[in-house]
């Protein structure tokens, strides 16, 4: 099994647990060891859909301002801990990869196999999603098609994103490639970077 197929599947069944509950609030049940790579996938799969359907949930027109101010929050917190997960998953790699001799003239990828990994997850909701809307008894048979379409174009998507994340996981593991991870500085989260948080604490 390939990586990239492997990631899938583990996508898949954490995107299926979610929406057993479909809560925000449900506790997640990670089935795999911790610190292992398949605990870091299934983790990283839930904070995507617990992070989705928050954003569904801020878009309510008609939803206190209170309650929008506190999701807010939940948002900002987990598009952190997405980074901080994304950063550890890219440290394993590292350091499987840490005694590969790297040719002279290899390349570094535009992004790092985490973050490609990042968006395969988030394709995986994408995917679930459309397939809902492709499946509504109570939408139009233009709805349905449009969607239908969409979902095409998203499993192609997944496809190629596939290959491509496995095509760069053996050029690093045959030091075609190098990988350079930069540390995401999110500065409206740090104190001691965002003006309006230094200032009022200062």
């Amino acid at each position: 099994m390939n990586f990239s197929e492997q990631c899938y599947h583990i996508f898949e069944q954490a995107t299926q647990a979610y929406h057993a509950t479909d809560s925000v609030d449900a506790a997640v049940k990670n089935p795999y060891p911790v610190k292992s790579i398949e605990f870091y996938l299934y983790l990283k799969n839930w904070i995507d859909a617990v992070q989705w359907h928050l954003e569904d949930i801020i878009r309510n027109p008609q939803i206190d301002p209170v309650e929008a101010l506190a999701i807010k929050r939940r948002i900002d917190k987990s598009n952190q801990d997405r980074t901080d997960l994304v950063e550890l998953i890219d440290s394993f790699f590292l350091d499987k990869y840490k005694h590969v001799k790297v040719l002279e003239d290899a390349t570094i990828n535009t992004e790092s196999p985490a973050w490609a990994i990042d968006r395969l997850s988030i394709l995986e909701l994408k995917i679930y999603h459309m397939r809902q809307e492709v499946g509504r008894a109570d939408a139009s048979d233009v709805h349905r098609s449009k969607c239908r379409n969409k979902l095409n174009v998203l499993l192609e998507q997944r496809k190629d994103l596939s290959a491509a994340l496995d095509q760069l996981l053996l050029d690093i593991r045959a030091g075609r490639k190098y990988m350079k991870v930069y540390k995401q500085m999110k500065m409206y989260n740090d104190p001691a970077l965002n003006p309006v948080l230094y200032g009022k604490n200062g």
